[in-house]
């Protein structure tokens, strides 16, 4: 699955993406762009998962219309040590996520 992380989430995340195709917001060359124009990037780049914190992305853009999977990790901060707990639960979300759904995970 083709993944791309928010720029607001650790890059080291994608270690922890075994046997995914996965890239970040900033190795992409997109940093600072605002989430409409993230999801028409990843769109037109082949991406079918967004990883973000962002809780709010869902209330910003029609994900659904977007046709594109979102996974919003909800935890204490978006530092590697608080996000790590989740990467089980992102994992088993990424086997069955379908577009235009839009997944929270929680610790």
């Amino acid at each position: 699955m083709r993944i791309l992380l928010d720029e607001c989430v650790d890059r080291r995340i994608k270690r922890h993406l075994a046997g995914h195709d996965v890239h970040t917001v900033h190795n992409m060359g997109w940093a600072g762009k605002s989430n409409g124009e993230l999801l028409k990037l990843l769109l037109a780049r082949g991406f079918e998962v967004f990883l973000t914190v962002d809780q709010n992305l869902r209330y910003q853009l029609d994900l659904q219309k977007a046709n594109v999977a979102v996974i919003v990790m909800i935890a204490r901060s978006n530092r590697l040590a608080d996000l790590l707990p989740l990467m089980p639960s992102v994992n088993k979300a990424l086997a069955g996520i379908k577009p235009g759904e839009v997944v929270e995970i929680d610790s």
